[in-house]
């Protein structure tokens, strides 16, 4: 079963930027299409970026399109979520979770069958 990891979060003041990872456990993550999603109190899951199986093809919700950066090494199975210029609304617990490719693009979080336990992003004014 596969397991994915999140890590970078952490306390940030606005304007600064921070480096998600997403570490997936097994020999099969290059073939899965990879997304960030994030979640803050009292909200529900948003859909923020996602990445096909080579990394070449991404796709950004309007919200964060032009801050934040998707990528990914399949060499280390690790997908990255690079954030700038954050800001107080950016505050949520970030998730990875991955699909089998099929569509493009899928945005909902039921389209995805795995998760992380998510990282904590906290960015104060």
């Amino acid at each position: 079963q596969v397991q994915l990891v999140e890590s970078g979060g952490g306390l940030v003041q606005a304007g600064d930027s921070l480096r998600l990872s997403c570490a997936a456990s097994g020999r099969d993550f290059s073939n899965y299409h990879m997304a960030w999603f994030r979640q803050a109190p009292g909200q529900e899951r948003e859909f923020l970026t996602t990445t096909d199986t080579t990394g070449r093809m991404t796709y950004y919700a309007d919200s964060v399109k032009g801050r934040f950066t998707i990528s990914r090494d399949n060499a280390k199975n690790t997908l990255f979520l690079q954030l700038s210029s954050l800001k107080p609304d950016d505050t949520a617990v970030y998730y990875c979770a991955r699909r089998w490719p099929s569509g493009w693009p899928r945005v909902r979080p039921i389209d995805y069958t795995s998760w992380g336990q998510g990282t904590q992003v906290t960015v104060s004014s």
